[in-house]
């Protein structure tokens, strides 16, 4: 987010299938055990890795494009992305 320092960030790692992978706050405010959570279920649910997406009619794949979602944390809701090995929680 534009004016926010990297002391704002809370980030969290772990592994998964051995290689490390991270969930970062870029918010600074979401609960420390919430963001475990997270990033527990996304290790669980194999969210994390280079993975062929097809476009539905398309005729090509394309690698390592970023997934998307929301989570509700609380009473705020927050835009979800995850690239590779690399996850990130920030405000609408």
């Amino acid at each position: 987010m534009a004016g926010q320092t990297a002391e704002s960030e809370n980030r969290l790692g772990g592994t998964y299938h051995g290689r490390e992978v991270t969930l970062t706050d870029k918010t600074g405010t979401c609960p420390q055990a919430e963001l475990q959570e997270i990033l527990d279920a996304l290790i669980a649910e194999g969210k994390f890795g280079i993975a062929g997406m097809s476009n539905s009619g398309s005729n090509t794949i394309q690698l390592g494009t970023p997934d998307g979602a929301h989570v509700q944390i609380g009473d705020e809701l927050y835009r979800l992305v995850i690239t590779g090995y690399e996850a990130y929680i920030d405000k609408f």
